[in-house]
């Protein structure tokens, strides 16, 4: 029996070294809010890179059937975080953190691919006039109060660079966009006194690169460009973590 434990003992030290190791406890929270048209399942990857570095990651489920609901949603995730949050929105999900972010927990706000309304406007209302010479959202007509993206183009205007056979599944799950969350209008936009992130998406087929630029310019907001479809959570992962990693570390 000795010799079997101490055979056990030697396989477990040499098996030490080569598992991965969880860095220390961050001293902020990140939480994480979707857009239209998907659910929380897409930040997956950006998730299990930012829990490994430390971070307490809190994912919110957005229903995006009005406005205030979403925001109403995301700050019970914000309740629960242990620590000062970085709120990240990705997409509609920007107008969702505007709101929510009025928040006395929340340090920073963290806009990707996003809408970043100011008050008393709509991402129908910014949506309204877009930019000329470049593409925008392949939106079918309304149907009993929501929208949702043509399917035979959602692959190459949502996520171009995403694996085919995951946006052609993502194109026929889509969660529909209520009429009430497009033109949910922000009472408060909390880019006005708090610190604002900004990754600008240049091959974006859905929210156009230049009305990003404006709304990241009169948010006053820290920018990067990345050469990547709408979906960049999905498609650079990686990126998307350093980047929110970036406004964490400014908070602190």
């Amino acid at each position: 029996m000795e010799r079997r434990a101490f055979g056990l003992l030697a396989l477990s030290a040499a098996v030490a070294p080569i598992l991965p190791a969880r860095a220390a406890e961050k001293t902020v929270s990140v939480v994480l809010v979707h857009g239209a048209f998907v659910d929380a399942s897409g930040w997956r990857a950006v998730y299990d890179i930012l829990t490994k570095d430390g971070y307490e990651v809190l994912v919110v489920q957005n229903p995006t059937i009005t406005l205030q609901d979403d925001v109403a949603v995301t700050r019970r995730a914000i309740a629960k975080a242990k620590h000062p949050v970085v709120l990240v929105g990705h997409s509609y999900g920007g107008s969702v953190i505007t709101e929510a972010g009025n928040d006395p927990k929340v340090r920073s706000l963290v806009y990707l691919a996003a809408f970043a309304p100011d008050v008393g406007e709509s991402v129908a209302k910014l949506a309204e006039n877009p930019p000329p010479g470049e593409p925008h959202a392949p939106l079918l007509p309304p149907e009993d109060g929501f929208l949702i993206v043509d399917p035979a183009k959602f692959p190459a205007a949502f996520a171009a660079d995403v694996d085919a056979s995951t946006t052609a599944f993502m194109a026929v799950a889509q969660v529909p966009w209520g009429l009430n969350a497009v033109g949910g209008v922000v009472t408060q936009a909390a880019w006005k006194s708090k610190p604002s992130s900004f990754m600008i998406t240049t091959e974006d087929r859905m929210v156009p690169p230049t009305a990003q630029r404006a709304m990241a310019r009169r948010a006053g907001s820290r920018t990067q460009e990345i050469r990547s479809s709408h979906a960049v959570m999905m498609s650079h992962p990686q990126e998307v973590a350093a980047f929110i990693e970036g406004a964490g570390d400014a908070t602190r």
